[in-house]
Protein backbone atom coordinates (compact mmCIF):
# COMPACT_ATOMS: atom_id res chain seq x y z
CA UNK A 1 0.00 0.00 0.00
CA UNK A 2 2.70 2.38 0.66
CA UNK A 3 4.89 1.56 -2.14
CA UNK A 4 1.26 2.11 -4.39
CA UNK A 5 1.03 5.29 -2.63
CA UNK A 6 4.34 6.59 -3.18
CA UNK A 7 4.13 5.91 -7.07
CA UNK A 8 1.26 7.84 -7.28
CA UNK A 9 2.68 10.64 -5.42
CA UNK A 10 5.75 10.05 -7.94
CA UNK A 11 3.33 10.01 -11.21
CA UNK A 12 1.40 13.28 -10.03
CA UNK A 13 5.02 15.38 -9.67
CA UNK A 14 5.93 14.48 -13.20
CA UNK A 15 2.48 15.62 -14.16
CA UNK A 16 2.27 18.82 -12.59
CA UNK A 17 5.74 20.23 -12.75
CA UNK A 18 7.34 18.07 -15.11
CA UNK A 19 10.81 16.02 -14.80
CA UNK A 20 12.46 19.14 -13.01
CA UNK A 21 9.72 19.00 -9.88
CA UNK A 22 11.27 18.95 -6.44
CA UNK A 23 9.55 18.13 -3.42
CA UNK A 24 7.72 21.19 -1.47
CA UNK A 25 9.65 22.35 1.60
CA UNK A 26 8.11 24.23 4.27
CA UNK A 27 9.00 28.24 3.76
CA UNK A 28 10.85 29.89 6.59
CA UNK A 29 9.86 33.36 7.97
CA UNK A 30 12.03 36.07 7.00
CA UNK A 31 14.32 37.05 9.46
CA UNK A 32 13.92 40.16 11.61
CA UNK A 33 17.32 41.59 10.95
CA UNK A 34 19.62 41.04 8.03
CA UNK A 35 22.57 41.24 10.78
CA UNK A 36 23.45 39.92 14.27
CA UNK A 37 25.05 43.04 15.75
CA UNK A 38 24.07 46.63 15.65
CA UNK A 39 27.01 48.35 12.84
CA UNK A 40 30.23 49.38 13.97
CA UNK A 41 30.34 52.85 15.74
CA UNK A 42 32.04 55.20 13.36
CA UNK A 43 31.45 58.69 14.96
CA UNK A 44 30.55 59.74 18.09
CA UNK A 45 28.43 63.01 18.87
CA UNK A 46 26.41 64.71 22.04
CA UNK A 47 23.11 66.92 22.55
CA UNK A 48 23.10 68.40 25.79
CA UNK A 49 20.00 69.23 26.56
CA UNK A 50 17.68 71.70 28.93
CA UNK A 51 14.38 70.66 30.55
CA UNK A 52 12.81 74.19 31.84
CA UNK A 53 12.20 73.85 35.59
CA UNK A 54 14.46 70.87 36.05
CA UNK A 55 17.76 71.55 35.99
CA UNK A 56 18.02 67.95 37.84
CA UNK A 57 16.79 66.00 34.90
CA UNK A 58 18.67 68.08 32.15
CA UNK A 59 21.68 66.73 30.55
CA UNK A 60 24.18 64.89 27.91
CA UNK A 61 22.90 62.47 25.61
CA UNK A 62 26.03 60.72 23.81
CA UNK A 63 25.54 59.00 20.40
CA UNK A 64 27.33 56.62 18.50
CA UNK A 65 26.94 56.55 14.99
CA UNK A 66 26.94 53.84 11.92
CA UNK A 67 28.90 55.45 9.24
CA UNK A 68 29.17 52.12 7.16
CA UNK A 69 25.55 51.99 7.14
CA UNK A 70 24.17 55.64 6.34
CA UNK A 71 27.51 57.55 5.48
CA UNK A 72 25.04 60.75 4.29
CA UNK A 73 23.19 60.68 7.29
CA UNK A 74 26.18 60.40 9.39
CA UNK A 75 27.97 63.01 8.05
CA UNK A 76 24.54 65.52 8.07
CA UNK A 77 24.18 64.82 11.64
CA UNK A 78 27.55 64.74 12.77
CA UNK A 79 27.81 68.38 11.17
CA UNK A 80 24.53 69.40 12.44
CA UNK A 81 26.18 68.92 15.90
CA UNK A 82 29.51 70.54 15.66
CA UNK A 83 27.70 73.39 13.57
CA UNK A 84 30.55 74.13 11.29
CA UNK A 85 28.50 74.48 7.66
CA UNK A 86 27.49 78.19 8.27
CA UNK A 87 23.60 79.08 6.99
CA UNK A 88 21.35 77.11 4.87
CA UNK A 89 20.42 77.40 1.41
CA UNK A 90 17.26 77.49 1.84
CA UNK A 91 16.51 78.58 5.69
CA UNK A 92 18.94 80.76 5.41
CA UNK A 93 19.78 80.31 9.09
CA UNK A 94 22.83 78.43 10.72
CA UNK A 95 22.74 74.67 10.13
CA UNK A 96 23.23 74.18 13.61
CA UNK A 97 21.69 72.30 16.35
CA UNK A 98 22.16 74.13 18.93
CA UNK A 99 19.63 76.32 21.24
CA UNK A 100 16.76 74.27 18.34
CA UNK A 101 14.18 72.60 20.50
CA UNK A 102 12.96 69.04 20.99
CA UNK A 103 9.57 69.90 19.72
CA UNK A 104 8.05 66.58 19.90
CA UNK A 105 7.58 64.24 22.32
CA UNK A 106 4.78 61.04 21.85
CA UNK A 107 4.69 58.90 25.16
CA UNK A 108 5.91 55.24 24.46
CA UNK A 109 7.32 56.43 21.32
CA UNK A 110 10.01 59.17 21.23
CA UNK A 111 11.73 62.15 21.45
CA UNK A 112 12.20 64.10 17.82
CA UNK A 113 14.14 67.53 17.15
CA UNK A 114 16.33 68.58 14.18
CA UNK A 115 13.99 71.87 13.15
CA UNK A 116 16.00 74.77 13.81
CA UNK A 117 14.47 77.02 11.58
CA UNK A 118 10.83 76.60 12.21
CA UNK A 119 10.71 74.84 15.41
CA UNK A 120 7.67 73.39 14.83
CA UNK A 121 8.23 70.21 13.09
CA UNK A 122 8.05 71.97 9.53
CA UNK A 123 11.32 73.45 8.98
CA UNK A 124 15.05 72.23 8.70
CA UNK A 125 17.17 71.12 6.09
CA UNK A 126 19.85 69.17 5.24
CA UNK A 127 23.92 70.23 4.91
CA UNK A 128 23.80 69.26 0.78
CA UNK A 129 22.68 72.13 -0.44
CA UNK A 130 18.81 70.69 -0.86
CA UNK A 131 16.14 70.62 1.85
CA UNK A 132 16.32 66.83 1.96
CA UNK A 133 18.64 63.78 0.85
CA UNK A 134 18.12 60.33 -0.41
CA UNK A 135 17.24 57.14 1.90
CA UNK A 136 20.70 54.99 2.14
CA UNK A 137 20.10 51.58 4.01
CA UNK A 138 17.23 50.24 6.20
CA UNK A 139 19.43 47.51 7.32
CA UNK A 140 19.44 48.03 11.11
CA UNK A 141 15.27 47.80 12.20
CA UNK A 142 13.48 49.60 15.35
CA UNK A 143 13.45 47.01 17.58
CA UNK A 144 15.45 48.35 20.65
CA UNK A 145 14.67 51.62 22.89
CA UNK A 146 16.79 54.52 22.13
CA UNK A 147 17.66 53.93 18.34
CA UNK A 148 18.55 57.47 16.43
CA UNK A 149 16.36 57.33 13.46
CA UNK A 150 15.87 60.50 10.53
CA UNK A 151 12.53 61.69 10.72
CA UNK A 152 10.74 62.44 7.32
CA UNK A 153 7.66 63.83 5.95
CA UNK A 154 6.34 60.48 4.98
CA UNK A 155 7.91 59.96 1.86
CA UNK A 156 10.70 58.27 0.60
CA UNK A 157 14.16 60.57 0.05
CA UNK A 158 12.71 63.09 2.53
CA UNK A 159 15.69 62.61 4.72
CA UNK A 160 17.01 66.76 6.09
CA UNK A 161 17.44 67.67 9.40
CA UNK A 162 15.19 66.23 12.02
CA UNK A 163 15.41 62.87 13.80
CA UNK A 164 14.01 61.24 16.63
CA UNK A 165 15.32 58.76 19.46
CA UNK A 166 12.90 55.52 20.02
CA UNK A 167 11.70 55.06 23.76
CA UNK A 168 10.09 51.58 22.65
CA UNK A 169 10.92 49.40 19.55
CA UNK A 170 8.95 50.91 16.81
CA UNK A 171 9.07 48.07 13.95
CA UNK A 172 6.13 49.21 11.91
CA UNK A 173 8.93 52.21 11.24
CA UNK A 174 11.07 49.54 8.79
CA UNK A 175 11.74 50.32 5.86
CA UNK A 176 10.45 54.05 5.80
CA UNK A 177 13.02 55.25 8.60
CA UNK A 178 16.97 55.13 8.55
CA UNK A 179 18.48 54.03 12.06
CA UNK A 180 21.75 55.35 11.51
CA UNK A 181 23.10 55.46 15.43
CA UNK A 182 22.19 54.86 18.88
CA UNK A 183 22.45 56.52 22.48
CA UNK A 184 25.99 55.08 24.09
CA UNK A 185 24.83 57.06 27.13
CA UNK A 186 21.82 59.64 28.42
CA UNK A 187 19.11 57.21 27.82
CA UNK A 188 17.73 58.20 31.74
CA UNK A 189 18.03 61.89 29.96
CA UNK A 190 15.85 60.78 26.94
CA UNK A 191 13.51 58.72 29.33
CA UNK A 192 12.55 62.30 31.52
CA UNK A 193 12.11 64.05 28.11
CA UNK A 194 9.46 61.25 27.59
CA UNK A 195 7.96 62.14 30.69
CA UNK A 196 7.11 65.86 29.35
CA UNK A 197 5.56 64.14 26.66
CA UNK A 198 1.64 63.51 25.56
CA UNK A 199 0.03 61.19 23.16
CA UNK A 200 -0.55 63.84 20.87
CA UNK A 201 3.26 64.86 20.58
CA UNK A 202 3.40 68.96 22.09
CA UNK A 203 5.80 68.43 25.29
CA UNK A 204 4.24 69.74 28.68
CA UNK A 205 7.54 71.91 28.97
CA UNK A 206 9.85 73.68 27.22
CA UNK A 207 13.19 71.54 26.30
CA UNK A 208 16.36 72.78 23.96
CA UNK A 209 19.56 71.78 22.29
CA UNK A 210 21.93 73.75 24.38
CA UNK A 211 24.93 72.80 23.00
CA UNK A 212 25.92 69.82 20.77
CA UNK A 213 29.20 68.75 19.37
CA UNK A 214 31.30 65.88 18.00
CA UNK A 215 33.53 63.65 20.68
CA UNK A 216 36.45 61.36 19.91
CA UNK A 217 35.51 57.09 19.43
CA UNK A 218 36.87 55.53 21.81
CA UNK A 219 37.45 51.38 22.18
CA UNK A 220 34.42 51.17 24.34
CA UNK A 221 32.21 52.63 22.00
CA UNK A 222 33.40 50.17 19.64
CA UNK A 223 31.66 46.86 20.99
CA UNK A 224 29.33 44.53 19.42
CA UNK A 225 25.78 45.04 20.54
CA UNK A 226 23.79 41.89 19.52
CA UNK A 227 20.50 42.26 18.12
CA UNK A 228 17.79 41.21 19.74
CA UNK A 229 16.56 37.94 19.16
CA UNK A 230 12.92 39.07 19.57
CA UNK A 231 11.58 42.03 19.44
CA UNK A 232 8.76 43.41 21.62
CA UNK A 233 7.23 46.93 21.83
CA UNK A 234 8.87 47.48 25.44
CA UNK A 235 12.20 46.50 25.92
Amino acid sequence: MALRFSLLVHVLALLIGGNDCQPMKKAKRPALDPIKYLPEVTDKVYLDVEIEGDSKESGRITLGLFGSVAPMAVENFKSLCACDKGNGKITGVPLCYRNSPIHRVVTDFGIQGGDFSHGDGTGGESIYETRFFKDESFQVQHNRPGLLSMANSGKRDTNGSQFFIGTVSSLWLDGKNIVFGYVLDGMDVVRSIEKRGTYGGRPTAKITIVDSGVLPVEEADRKKVPVPAKSSLSL
